[in-house]
């Protein structure tokens, strides 16, 4: 199991819980007025976060949806497909759930479930992973071409993060709700994930619906460099950019050179 770290890739620095604050409170304000801009304009704005088990996904999803609307805000979070799910278009069960206009939807896992858990843990045949993999760019480049902004974000922890964290959800009363049966499992298929993380980013990164990858071992950064991309990276009216320029050691676009130079966890 790989659990030595590539020191290549520089250490994020911890943020004091003052600097943090003040950075999200800013940064909120910002989301804020992203959602007045793309309510008045109609937009349709989809966002994907994928990561291994306490990769920090729904931390990050509860700091960008604390204080939008939730008429037109949604957080997707789907679990096991249905014995009728199993049998449909494997990406029908998540047409119901793209945005329409004004709305900002998040999918906390998406249909990239299948390049992941199910590829490591059997829940699909090879046929089926080939499938999908020959088929998802299609797919995301026609939600694209349909007006739908569609961002992709892969969370990327250590090996010792992932233990730390998942040893944390099984102490902490408050954290039971998260506990899964894939838990259990995770860090013994570390490297089995690993290798369908490298292949799903390496065949699904394209200019038209590019990977962007967050280092998200240190919680604080991770959340506010994401929150940073996702605002550079879309146009809103009175944007102030002087809060939304990202770490680039934190948050970086994909490319297959990441992997081999120690910037993405081995």
């Amino acid at each position: 199991m790989a659990k030595d770290t590539d020191h290549s890739a520089p250490p994020i620095p911890k943020m004091d819980r003052d600097t943090y604050r003040e950075a999200l409170y800013a940064l909120q304000i910002e989301l804020v007025k992203l959602q007045r801009h793309y309510i008045r304009n109609g937009d349709k704005i989809l966002v994907i976060l994928e990561g291994r088990d306490a990769a920090g996904k729904d931390g990050v999803i509860k700091r960008i949806t604390e204080h939008l609307s939730p008429r037109e805000t949604r957080v997707v979070a789907l679990g096991k497909p249905s014995d009728r799910q199993q049998t449909e278009w494997y990406f029908q069960r998540y047409v119901p759930h793209l945005p329409a206009g004004q709305e900002f939807v998040l999918f906390n896992r998406s249909w990239y479930n299948r390049a992941g858990v199910e590829r490591v843990m059997g829940f699909c045949t090879d046929e089926e992973y080939e499938r999908f993999m020959e088929t998802v760019l299609d797919f995301e480049h026609m939600l694209v071409r349909s007006g739908i902004t569609l961002m992709k974000y892969y969370l990327d922890i250590e090996f010792e993060t992932q233990i730390k964290r998942l040893e944390a959800r099984r102490t902490d009363p408050l954290k039971q709700w998260k506990i899964s049966p894939i838990d259990a499992v995770a860090a013994e298929h570390w490297d089995a994930y690993s290798v369908a993380r490298n292949e799903m980013l390496t065949r699904t990164h394209t200019p038209i619906t590019p990977w962007t990858v967050v280092r998200a071992d240190v919680k604080r950064q991770a959340r506010i460099n994401l929150i940073r991309d996702l605002l550079s990276r879309l146009d809103y009216d009175d944007k102030d950019h002087a809060v939304v320029d990202g770490d680039p050691h934190v948050v970086f676009p994909f490319d297959p050179h990441r992997i081999t130079h120690g910037m993405i966890a081995p």
